[in-house]
């Protein structure tokens, strides 16, 4: 199955968010469905059903290592001209060692990760068709300020990439494992 670590933002984030994007959401983007909001910690693409319970205990211990942290939506960026995002401010040194915690937990449970790089909190609101330019998103969502958040629970999700090949279709996420962080 297709697994990433993560950070899922409360409901009440979540619909802050949606009411400023809703201001600037227009069909020049690929949007991405708001129950897919999330802050990736550890992309670990095909993992086999033999590392599952080594992958959960190694996890539970992450969590369990680390204490919950203060976060809150904020600003927008881009990654190139392909992906407009939210970041987050915060403890994002907390949310960082909990990524790098959540990557060593997949690594010494046998996932093949990608090379290990410097964290970016983000959350990515759309990709862009063919080039669209990502500035007039940018500069509308720049002073975006989220309600602070406790985050307090690494969750590890299932992503089901679409299959029907209908346009527009978004993946579908599923929690596998949540942990309290008690650290």
């Amino acid at each position: 199955m297709r697994l990433f670590a993560a950070v899922l933002p409360p409901d009440a984030a979540v619909a802050e968010l949606a009411r400023a994007v809703r201001t600037v959401r227009d069909d020049r983007l690929t949007w991405t469905g708001e129950a897919g909001w999330h802050f990736t910690l550890a992309f670990m693409g095909e993992v086999g059903d033999q590392l599952l319970p080594d992958l959960h205990a190694r996890l539970a211990r992450a969590a369990h290592r680390t204490a919950p942290f203060p976060l809150r939506l904020h600003g927008a960026g881009h990654f190139g001209e392909r992906a407009l995002w939210i970041g987050a401010a915060g403890d994002l040194d907390g949310m960082r060692l909990l990524a790098e915690r959540a990557d060593a937990a997949a690594r010494r449970a046998g996932v093949a990760m990608e090379q290990h790089r410097r964290y970016t909190p983000h959350l990515t609101l759309a990709r862009s068709r063919e080039g669209a330019p990502l500035r007039p998103y940018l500069d509308a969502l720049a002073d975006f300020e989220g309600a602070p958040w406790q985050a307090d629970t690494l969750t590890l999700v299932r992503s089901n990439l679409p299959a029907g090949g209908v346009p527009g279709e978004q993946p579908r996420y599923e929690t596998v494992g949540a942990w309290p962080l008690t650290g």
